[in-house]
């Protein structure tokens, strides 16, 4: 790993994380900016591998650590039998949330989850909130259920329109989707793999094609391990899938938070549709919130807008700072 920038924060480490060596990748200019721990989506994706593409500016306002969690990339590559439960990811969190707090002689840190790691960011501050400056959930999924139901209906709208006959064929072997409950077990999951192909053909959802992948392997911390990693990341998750993430339902719970709560949506987002998301940000009631909407910006947010991403983000920062010293 070269630090070609030469930042004065530019390191890759294992920590033992709850029994296990797990993975952090540091980056930033100043130790005595916010720390910024980021929650990658999946679960089993990590975008750590995606840093050099996005986050250039945003670490000379953050010191942004992405932690590759239980069951993911370099984690999973160095462990490849411990495997996560929910449970086991939280506590995993807490850990890594001591550890960085005594790193940077830190109070508390700024937590920041992307899609999967929303679900797992929005379950952590509500029971841990004393830990957290304030919470930043990009792409954030409200409803797994809904999610999937919302995404289906806008794919079958574009598909009429289109009058895209193949499409909707193959919309009729995939049968009822998501169903009246969602069950992330193997017959779910070969659905839900047609589904995000057809999303993708028509810029719904974000796509793992050969585009992706040049990106990944340009990463400065790209390994091949990383590759079988990925492959491997659904079996190493079914835990959390089939036993957790079907059902998670922040409308079936309090919308009172005590922590700053900010939004970042997509204006394309139909894989997490940014409509749900939306509403529910209404009801929310915390000691500050605020919801940007980047036009023009699918799942993957930093990748498809970097420079709104980081002015969002810069506001965000400034709101905080502002706040701090009222």
């Amino acid at each position: 790993m070269k630090n070609k920038s030469e930042r004065s924060i530019y390191m890759e480490e294992y920590v033992p994380i709850n029994g296990i060596n797990q993975y952090l990748f540091h980056t930033g200019t100043k130790a005595d900016n916010p720390v910024l721990l980021y929650l990658h989506g999946g679960p089993g994706s990590v975008e750590s591998l995606f840093t050099h593409l996005f986050q250039d500016k945003l670490e000379e306002i953050f010191t942004i650590v992405h932690w590759d969690q239980r069951g993911a990339g370099k984690t999973l590559s160095k462990n490849k039998d411990k495997y996560p439960t929910m449970d086991l990811m939280l506590k995993d969190l807490f850990e890594v949330i001591q550890y960085l707090k005594n790193k940077y002689n830190k109070q508390k840190i700024v937590l920041l989850g992307r899609s999967w790691g929303s679900v797992l960011g929005s379950t952590f501050i509500k029971q841990y909130p004393e830990e957290v400056a304030y919470y930043i959930g990009v792409t954030q999924v409200i409803s797994m259920h809904e999610n999937e139901r919302v995404a289906y209906d806008k794919l079958k709208e574009l598909i009429v329109q289109a009058n895209d006959k193949k499409s909707l064929e193959m919309l009729k072997t995939i049968g009822d989707y998501p169903g009246d409950k969602l069950i992330i077990d193997r017959q779910f999951l070969k659905k839900c793999s047609k589904i995000r192909k057809l999303q993708g053909t028509y810029n719904l959802a974000g796509k793992n094609d050969l585009k992706i992948w040049l990106k990944v392997f340009k990463s400065p911390i790209f390994k091949f391990s990383d590759i079988s990693a990925f492959l491997k990341a659904l079996k190493a998750n079914r835990k959390v899938l089939e036993e957790f993430l079907g059902s998670f339902d922040l409308n079936a719970e309090s919308t009172d938070y005590k922590v700053p709560i900010y939004y970042i949506l997509g204006g394309d987002d139909w894989q997490a549709p940014y409509i749900i998301a939306q509403k529910y940000f209404i009801r929310i009631h915390a000691p500050y919130k605020q919801l940007f909407s980047i036009p023009n910006a699918g799942h993957r947010i930093m990748l498809d807008q970097p420079d709104l991403f980081y002015s969002a983000l810069l506001d965000i920062h400034d709101i905080e700072e502002k706040n701090l010293y009222q």
